[in-house]
């Protein structure tokens, strides 16, 4: 383990030297017509929030867009059945502040978006995202302070999109509460789960 953390600003500075230029000069307050575009096209993202209790990562998914741009200040993101946590919605409550980051499959760029949040049970804002006559709990509401994209460095790295199938190399959900308790049929949880969540994704 690190025996010298850094502890100053300065220091890092020092390290790492100024930001490139244009990695602060593409940052907008707005979502444009051309990170719409993105933000429309993307089925999945990862909502991060924080709260007294620490921080949070949530990813978030649907069939069509993840979230709706309302406008260009404003982003809505239902939140759909899940197993009622809600850590994420419990931060939002407390603290504001919110993160999203948006892929899109094949894209090697990302988008972020920076901003704050509310968390609203309108029923007519609940209404507006009936999907087979299935409505969210709740609605959070971004106000979008900032949006830039993301260097596609990360990602071609990774070979996210290019290495296939890896799933062999990890454990199941079921092996993951089966770790916790002996007695757990995590292969009948395994194969099972798909068909247990079909009528319960919304």
């Amino acid at each position: 383990m690190p025996t010298s953390p850094i502890t100053d600003l300065d220091t890092l500075d020092q390290i790492y030297g100024p930001a490139i230029p244009s990695s602060v000069d593409k940052v907008v307050d707005h979502i444009t017509p051309l990170y719409r575009q993105w933000i429309e096209a993307a089925r999945f993202a990862i909502l991060t929030t924080v709260g007294p209790e620490g921080t949070d990562a949530s990813p978030r998914g649907d069939v069509e867009p993840v979230l709706r741009v309302a406008d260009p200040g404003t982003l809505l993101l239902p939140d759909w059945r899940g197993n009622n946590r809600i850590d994420s919605l419990r931060n939002i409550v407390r603290d504001p502040r919110v993160s999203l980051l948006f892929l899109v499959p094949g894209c090697n760029n990302v988008v972020r978006v920076n901003g704050r949040a509310i968390v609203t049970a309108d029923p007519d804002m609940l209404d507006s995202f009936d999907q087979n006559g299935q409505h969210p709990r709740t609605v959070i509401v971004i106000s979008v302070e900032e949006a830039y994209f993301q260097c596609a460095k990360a990602l071609m790295r990774s070979r996210l999109w290019s290495r296939g199938d890896e799933s062999d190399s990890v454990p199941t959900a079921g092996a993951f509460i089966r770790a916790r308790d002996d007695g757990f049929d995590a292969e009948g949880y395994d194969t099972g789960y798909a068909d247990y969540a079909r009528d319960r994704m919304w």
